[in-house]
């Protein structure tokens, strides 16, 4: 019987150590209390042996997988302070980058802010200068405004001098140079007017006071004769010698073709040859125009007798004439074309 016993022990045993030493059961394990009783003291001794090297073996192992899983633990702790650690140094250097950032950027942000006041200083100055250029500018407009209106003045002041100057004056145009030498000047002033007003040669009133040609030096070079400008005692008897030519209309001087005019200045007799166009028209028209002294336009219009200083003065009563408005729309219209043009070479120069 104990022999039995002995044998499913050992059976026991065996099938033990082919556990896993975290699966085998200990000795004590192994057998019942009745068991442990009936034990001889040999067996006894050597079911001790056994459980204690069991038990040193299962601490060994236990003190292995301890130290094992401390040196993961330590493995990884190590791991973790390394992370650490380098996460700290790239949080430094982050920080440090960050805050030299933050420097250049203020110190950028400062050099701008300079910058900005310094521009916003140098456009507060220009556009001082600028007000003080555009003042000085709106002075000299003003200034040359004044000086051309005072120009203007003079040569008005300057024509009418002229102008009263020559307003006894008969200009002779067509007397072919040297005639003069064998009655002078005024032997053939007598001659023309002997030949075509034989009524006026008669008028012992009629005076000559002095007569020349004009210009007084002789261009060889020049086609046509120099006028010949005859000053008269009394402004009465120019205005009948010119009024006896206009009605005879052809002038001649021992046979050849001349003309009689009065003698304006040169501003005076543009500013008559600017109305030859407009007279022309209204000649036309059967209005009857002339030019008046020194230089006014006078016509006949819806049985009235109108005269005109100015062209403005005549745009302003045409507007109300729509009759006439049409005949010199035309005539009027190339005028001031004309003198925009001549306003645009004078604003060029």
């Amino acid at each position: 019987m104990p022999s039995n016993k002995h044998r499913n022990r050992g059976s026991k045993i065996n099938d033990d150590t082919m556990m896993p030493p975290n699966k085998q059961n200990t000795p004590s394990q192994e057998y019942e209390d009745d068991e442990i009783e009936e034990m001889q003291d040999t067996d006894f001794k050597k079911f001790m042996i056994r459980t204690f090297r069991s038990f040193q073996k299962q601490i060994l192992e236990l003190q292995k997988s301890l130290m094992d899983k401390i040196e993961n633990l330590s493995r990884e702790n190590e791991i973790l302070r390394k992370s650490q650690n380098e996460t700290q140094k790239l949080v430094e250097q982050e920080s440090v980058i960050v805050k030299r950032n933050q420097n250049e950027m203020k110190s950028s942000i400062d050099q701008m802010t300079n910058t900005l006041e310094s521009l916003k200083n140098r456009m507060g100055e220009a556009e001082e200068r600028i007000s003080d250029l555009e003042d000085r500018a709106q002075e000299n407009i003003q200034s040359n405004q004044r000086k051309e209106e005072e120009i203007r003045n003079l040569k008005n002041i300057v024509g009418n001098l002229q102008d009263t100057i020559k307003k006894t004056n008969i200009r002779v145009l067509g007397v072919p140079e040297g005639m003069e030498r064998e009655k002078g000047l005024e032997g053939l002033f007598s001659e023309i007017l002997a030949e075509n007003f034989p009524g006026l040669e008669k008028d012992r009133d009629i005076l000559v006071q002095e007569a020349h040609r004009t210009p007084n030096k002789h261009d060889q070079k020049r086609s046509s004769p120099r006028h010949v400008v005859i000053k008269l005692t009394t402004v009465k008897h120019k205005e009948k010698i010119l009024k006896c030519a206009r009605e005879k209309r052809q002038i001649t001087l021992r046979g050849s073709p001349i003309r009689l005019t009065a003698d304006f200045s040169s501003e005076t007799l543009q500013a008559r040859r600017e109305w030859r166009d407009i007279a022309q028209v209204l000649r036309e028209k059967n209005c009857q125009p002339r030019i008046l002294y020194p230089a006014k336009l006078s016509f006949v219009n819806e049985g009235e007798i109108k005269t005109f200083h100015s062209k403005q003065k005549l745009k302003d009563f045409v507007a109300t004439r729509p009759a006439l408005q049409k005949i010199l729309k035309d005539v009027l219209h190339s005028e001031t074309q004309k003198h925009g043009h001549q306003y645009e070479r004078r604003e060029r120069k």
